[in-house]
Order: structure tokens, then sequence, then C-alpha cells
């Protein structure tokens, strides 16, 4: 399924539109962050939700075979699920792929970030399937 993205911005929120779309189509109630990133408080990208389970996630998307994310960023990311009661994903959109969903502790460290390639998405991560328990 390719789809070309703009700049890397714009690339991020198509990223996020889709995933939110998808979320809808299977039952689950799904929206955008405000201000995620640049929030005084911790905020995902997506939060969703179907009354039973709860999620709270990074997006990325990446024409690399590798992506980075900063420390704070997944910290945050955990802060912010912990307190809400959320699960707690980097969902990872690399071209030409479905999404992966990677759970914090598989993310690899590496110096000032963590880091997600394709083979260790392909490896580690869960389908959107079987994230929501399809």
């Amino acid at each position: 399924m390719g789809v070309g993205f703009g700049g890397r911005k714009s690339k991020g929120s198509k990223a996020e539109r889709e995933l939110i779309h998808l979320f809808w189509a299977n039952g689950f109630a799904a929206m955008r962050a405000a201000g995620s990133g640049s929030a005084q408080h911790p905020s995902p990208d997506i939060i969703a939700g179907n009354g039973k389970v709860f999620f709270a996630i990074e997006c990325k998307a990446s024409a690399d075979p590798v992506k980075y994310i900063e420390k704070d960023q997944v910290n945050q990311l955990d802060l912010f699920a912990n307190s809400f009661g959320a699960r707690a994903f980097v969902a990872l959109r690399f071209d030409n792929e479905k999404w992966y969903f990677m759970h914090l502790t598989d993310l690899k460290i590496t110096g000032k970030s963590y880091a997600a390639s394709l083979a260790l998405a392909k490896e580690k991560g869960l389908s959107f399937e079987q994230l929501i328990g399809k």
C-alpha cells in the first residue's frame, strides 16, 4: 500500500489521520491530541479506546528503514499512558508497509534516542489486527 507523503510534518499528519480512520472503522473512538510534542504536559499523538481498552500512541512515518524517536518523547508517552490508564505504543508506518505497533520496551536504545528498524518492527511489532484483538 504505497502512499506518497509530502514533507515531514504533512507526512506525519497524514499518517495520524490514516490511523484514526482505521480505529473508527473498527469500533474505536480515536482522536489526534492537539499540540502533541509541543504541549506543556505529556501528550501522545493519538488516543483511542472502545470503553474496554485504551491506547496512547506516538505515530511515526518514515521513508527510511530506521526511525529514531527522542527518549523524552517515549518517556512522556509512557507517563501519559500510565496516568490515563492506557496502553502505550509507538505506531510505525514505513513507506509501502502496513502499520506496526511497538511496545516501548521493544524499542532499541541508541544513545540519545530510541530506534526502530523495519526489521525490528516486523519481528516485534503488532499488526493493527493484533493490537485491537481481531
